[in-house]
Formats: C-alpha cells, structure tokens, sequence
C-alpha cells in the first residue's frame, strides 16, 4: 500500500530540480502520484476500507493544491510536469 524507501529515491532522482532536492513541488507530487496509485489499487479488491479512503481523498487535495502552487509560479513546468506523470487536468 506504501512505496517502498527505493522506489521513493527513483521519483527523487527523477524529478530533483536540482542536486540534493527532496521536497520540491515537483517531487512531492511524484511522490503523491505514486501513493495515489497504490491506495487506488489497493481499493479494486477492498472496496469497504473507507478509513484509507479518507486518507486518499487528502493525498488528492494535496497534490491538487501542489500543481495549483506550481501553476501559478511557472506554466511550462506544470504542464511538463503533468505530461511526465500522466496526469488529466
């Protein structure tokens, strides 16, 4: 349901600004993606676990308010960013 420590270094390293980066805008929304992704197929065979749910809806509003940050601070980073993550907004 979580990622793993490996997997989380992998999206650090792949969307870093910068050398050291690890709590940029862009990676903490890598980061959601990948939780978002795991919980949703955790939810295709426990369709009752509402308790995860609830946490889920957060991580959603979360990283909609990261990608409105990043929106309004540079277009082209946010419309690249959505492309790489394969995201529809």
């Amino acid at each position: 349901m979580s990622i793993t420590p490996e997997r989380k270094q992998e999206l650090i390293k792949e969307y870093a600004t910068k050398e050291g980066d690890t709590g940029s805008a862009e990676v903490q929304v890598a980061v959601l993606t990948e939780r978002i992704t795991n919980l949703t197929e955790h939810f295709k065979t426990h369709g009752k676990d509402n308790h995860s749910r609830r946490g889920l809806l957060e991580m959603v509003s979360q990283r909609r308010h990261l990608l409105g940050y990043v929106k309004g601070k540079d277009e082209a980073r946010y419309q690249s960013l959505i492309k790489r993550l394969g995201l529809r907004r």
